[in-house]
């Protein structure tokens, strides 16, 4: 039986790619689990030990992670638990490894964008037929552009000059968030 876990924490070793024997990509890192106690006596936060994990991710997850994660990065990370006690005649240990299901940075420490990878072409088809943003920020091959918006579309802001978001997001006439385009959705991560 194995049990599902997620756990938020900091990316301890540069992401490593490897391949299994039948070519399946296989990512690797430690994720390094701090925990903290408010402690009453003092007013305090207080570190509390730290719980080390060797997290395993594979096929596009795998390739996906080298690309997007770097040391030190906040991330969280659910899959299943593993847990197996090693033995190597000199020394004994406990291992606890986590097979990921999904990552992604924790975004109560810093901003992400979504990018989707360059899909290969498929065979004996068009790939001016596939969808591929451009340099100037279009959104597909029949020239759509992200700043190509609807009338019902304004630019909008909160009241009280706090900020969500950029001032030029767009929301629709009645105050509801328009659907983000494709095409902005492909921009580089600033941390």
């Amino acid at each position: 039986m194995s049990e599902t876990i997620t756990v938020t924490g900091i990316v301890a070793t540069p992401p490593e790619l490897r391949r299994s024997s039948a070519g399946v990509p296989i990512a690797s890192f430690r994720l390094a689990a701090g925990q903290r106690r408010y402690d009453r006596a003092t007013n305090t936060w207080v570190d509390n030990g730290t719980n080390w994990y060797s997290v395993s991710a594979f096929r596009a997850l795998a390739e996906n992670s080298i690309a997007s994660l770097r040391k030190n990065d906040r991330v969280v990370v659910t899959g299943k638990l593993r847990v197996r006690d090693w033995d190597n005649g000199v020394k004994r240990g406990t291992d606890v490894d986590v097979d990921a299901d999904a990552i992604g940075h924790d975004l109560r420490w810093g901003v992400s964008r979504f990018a989707r990878p360059e899909a290969p072409a498929a065979p004996n088809s068009n790939p001016e037929d596939a969808w591929a943003p451009d340099e100037s920020g279009g959104a597909g091959a029949e020239g759509e552009t992200a700043d190509a918006a609807p009338d019902a579309l304004e630019t909008n802001a909160p009241a009280g000059g706090e900020a969500w978001g950029t001032p030029d997001d767009p929301v629709l006439a009645d105050g509801e968030a328009a659907p983000a385009s494709e095409s902005a959705m492909a921009v580089d991560v600033p941390f």
